[in-house]
C-alpha cells in the first residue's frame, strides 16, 4: 500500500483521506442521508459528505489510540436517491409543520403525507437493516452517519440481534422518547422510544440530557432500563467536587457488555455544532467526550457499533466547515473507541 500518513490528504481518497478498499476495512460506515421528520433546523442530510469532506485535513495518530486507522477505515458512497427522496418528502413535511405550528386543521391530504412519510421512514429503516447485515456477515464493524437521529434504527436492529445483551450510551441534549412527533412515528424525535419499545436493549444510559418534555420524562422515570445523567446535575455535581470518572463510571456501570453508541452532536456544546437542527445551551465539551469514550475501553464493555447524527454543513455549498471538521473529530473518536474497546 503506498500511503503516506504525513502527506496532504487527496481529495479522491477515502475517510480521513485513508486509501482502504471497503473490503480492506475492519470498519464500514454507512451514510444515512435522511432528515425528513427535523422539526427546526436543516441540513443533517448532508452531514455525511461534509464530514467525508472535512475529514480530509485530520492527521491520523491519536494520543489515546494511537495509529488505530491501520485497522482500516472506509466510507460507502452516499445513496444519491436516497438524499433525493429525503429532500423531496422533506418539503412535504415542512408544510405540514407550518400547519400545525399554526393551529390549522390537517386535511385528507395533509393525513395522506404524513401516511407517506411514516412508510418511507419505515423503508429507510430497512434499508439500513439490510446494508448492515451485509457488513456484518463479512465480519466487518458497521457504523451509520446520519441524517437526522432517526437514522440508525436499522443499524441498531441488525446489532440487537446478534448480540442478545445490546445496551446503549445515548449522548444528545434530548431524550428522544417520543411516542411520536408532528404525526410521525419514526420521528428523531421518537428514535429511542423506538428502540426501546421495539428492539428491547437492556438498558439505555443517557447522557448530556438538557431539553426534555413530560411524556419523556415520565418514560425515563418509569422505566427501570433507562438511566438518564442531566446535563444541569452532572454540571452541579462537577461544581461540588464529583470528577468527570466518577460520574462517566456511574453510568457505565448500567450498561451491558455489548454497547452500542448513539451519538447526536447536539450532545455537544453548542459551539461545537452550532448549525445543528436543534441546538442547547449547555451540553458536553469535547474533552469530555474523548475522555468518556477512552474510560469506556479500559472497562470489560466493547463497543459494537455507533452512529453520529444531526451534523449540518453551514450551506449546501460549504462542506468543509467547522459542523463538519467538529463532526469528523468526533467519528474519528468514536472509531478509536469501537476499535479499542475490543482489545481490553
Amino acid at each position: 500500500m503506498n500511503f503516506d500518513p504525513n502527506a496532504t490528504g487527496l481529495r479522491d481518497s477515502g475517510i480521513f483521506a485513508l486509501p482502504f478498499t471497503e473490503e480492506e476495512a475492519s470498519l464500514v460506515f454507512i451514510p444515512v442521508p435522511w432528515e425528513v421528520t427535523t422539526s427546526f433546523g436543516h441540513g443533517t442530510s448532508l452531514g455525511p459528505d461534509a464530514i467525508m469532506a472535512a475529514s480530509k485535513q485530520l492527521d491520523l495518530v491519536d494520543a489515546l489510540y494511537g495509529e488505530f486507522y491501520k485497522e482500516g477505515l472506509f466510507q460507502q458512497p452516499t445513496d444519491i436517491h436516497l438524499l433525493n427522496r429525503s429532500k423531496l418528502l422533506k418539503e412535504k413535511a415542512l408544510h405540514l409543520r407550518d400547519k400545525i405550528e399554526k393551529e390549522e386543521p390537517l386535511d385528507s391530504e395533509d393525513r395522506t403525507i404524513q401516511s407517506e412519510i411514516n412508510r418511507a421512514s419505515l423503508e429507510v429503516n430497512d434499508w439500513l437493516y439490510q446494508a448492515s447485515q451485509k457488513v456484518l456477515k463479512q465480519n466487518q464493524w458497521a457504523a451509520a452517519i446520519g441524517g437526522d437521529h432517526s437514522s440508525p434504527f436499522g443499524l441498531i436492529k441488525a446489532l440487537s440481534e446478534k448480540y442478545e445483551d445490546l445496551s446503549v450510551l445515548h449522548i444528545d441534549a434530548h431524550m428522544d422518547l417520543r411516542v411520536a412527533y408532528q404525526g410521525y412515528t419514526h420521528s428523531h424525535a421518537s428514535i429511542m422510544y423506538n428502540v426501546m419499545n421495539e428492539l428491547k436493549p437492556t438498558s439505555l444510559v443517557q447522557l448530556g440530557i438538557r431539553d426534555f418534555c413530560p411524556q419523556e420524562q415520565e418514560m425515563s422515570f418509569e422505566n427501570p432500563q433507562i438511566h438518564t445523567f442531566y446535563d444541569s446535575q452532572t454540571s452541579l455535581r462537577l461544581a461540588q467536587g464529583d470528577s468527570w470518572q466518577a460520574i462517566c463510571n456511574e453510568a457505565f456501570a448500567h450498561l451491558s457488555e455489548h454497547v452500542y453508541i448513539s451519538f447526536d452532536i447536539d450532545g455537544l456544546t453548542p459551539d461545537l455544532c452550532p448549525n445543528t437542527g436543534t441546538p442547547v445551551p449547555g451540553g458536553l465539551s469535547f474533552q469530555q467526550v474523548e475522555t468518556m469514550l477512552y474510560l469506556l475501553t479500559q472497562t470489560s464493555k466493547k463497543v459494537v457499533g455507533f452512529d453520529l447524527c444531526e451534523v449540518a454543513p453551514e450551506s449546501e455549498y460549504d462542506f468543509e466547515g467547522w459542523d463538519a471538521n467538529v463532526g469528523a473529530r468526533v467519528l474519528f473518536k468514536l472509531a478509536g473507541c469501537l476499535l479499542q474497546s475490543q482489545k481490553s
